[in-house]
């Protein structure tokens, strides 16, 4: 059924962007439950299999279903563009163990046995420890799933960002909405969600909404939010399919041989926008060496820069783009 979002013309000045470390957590939590769903992150599966085993990630599996409710408190949309997981799993253990239990009962009313199954009747028995339980556990996840990897999902959201910063300058909103995924439609100032299980709808009433990249979301938009959680859409984030690509593996290698393999490979990992940091991590470089490396494509007019937020980031021309085109 279609979620229905409804905007007005306060909303549309209260929209903006953020990330969200936590969401991105719980979101790898489920992409462990439902593996097969997600080629793109193979590689990752593959890598992160022996350090997941030691989780037990079932107390969060078990609210997590394809249809129906899921527990808002888990993941609330951030209040700002850059908020640490710190911050966030701590906006979490501060929910009020009542409103914990509201969201709660609605998660369970989807379930088999509802609030009265004994799984249901455990959770609702203390909230407050359910909270506390639940929040130990996403902050394990956290440290063993995403804080390794944060660096190389933060910078591919970050790129998601600022492209989608530039294209909303470009078409405006109604259009953008549409290049963030098919599955967004915009139609006499409401924002509709199709593909989605169970009926939504809500009227924003001037509190604006949080547009939220995600690395594993792909191929779904997520909505839903309840009061008093702030609206926000989650949407797939671009360049997914080459994030766990290993350095130079699409290196052309005339290429390396033109600019030499180091360079070669600074221009060809900037599939999407990236900052010095984020391709020296990437390529196992020192920093000092991939600066030195981007000066000269930026000079050459292979790539062009911009800040954005706390770093400069890199992305190629025209004309680099096509010197990367694999062999």
């Amino acid at each position: 059924m279609p979620f229905h979002l409804h905007l007005d013309e306060n909303d549309l000045l209260r929209c903006r962007f953020a990330l969200s470390p936590l969401w991105e957590t719980q979101a790898a939590v489920r992409t462990l439950l439902r593996p097969r769903r997600h080629g793109y992150h193979q590689p990752w599966l593959r890598r992160i299999k022996g350090a997941a085993s030691g989780l037990d990630l079932r107390p969060l599996w078990s609210l997590m279903t394809d249809g129906g409710h899921n527990p808002d408190f888990l993941c609330p949309p951030p209040t700002g563009p850059y908020v640490a997981f710190e911050d966030e799993i701590a906006a979490v253990r501060a929910t009020d163990p009542e409103l914990v239990a509201q969201d709660l009962k609605l998660t369970l009313a989807d379930r088999p046995g509802g609030p009265h199954s004994p799984d249901g009747r455990a959770l609702l028995a203390d909230p407050a420890r359910t909270l506390r339980d639940l929040a130990d556990l996403l902050e394990e996840a956290w440290r063993t799933l995403i804080e390794p990897d944060w660096s190389r999902l933060r910078a591919l959201l970050e790129a998601d960002v600022a492209y989608h910063s530039r294209r909303l300058a470009e078409v405006g909103f109604a259009r953008l909405l549409g290049e963030l995924s098919p599955q967004l439609t915009w139609t006499d100032s409401t924002l509709t969600l199709v593909g989605m299980r169970g009926r939504h709808s809500r009227v924003l009433g001037g509190q604006g909404l949080v547009l939220i990249p995600s690395v594993f979301a792909w191929p779904d938009v997520v909505s839903g939010y309840e009061p008093p959680w702030p609206p926000a859409v989650i949407y797939p984030a671009r360049g997914i399919g080459g994030l766990w690509t290993e350095p130079g593996a699409s290196t052309p290698q005339a290429l390396a041989r033109l600019l030499g393999r180091a360079r070669a490979d600074v221009l060809c990992a900037l599939d999407e926008p990236a900052g010095t940091s984020t391709l020296a991590h990437r390529l196992g470089l020192a920093a000092s060496s991939v600066s030195a490396h981007l000066s000269v494509l930026r000079a050459a007019g292979l790539l062009t820069s911009r800040r954005y937020g706390h770093q400069v980031l890199y992305e190629r021309t025209p004309l680099g783009i096509a010197l990367a085109v694999p062999e």
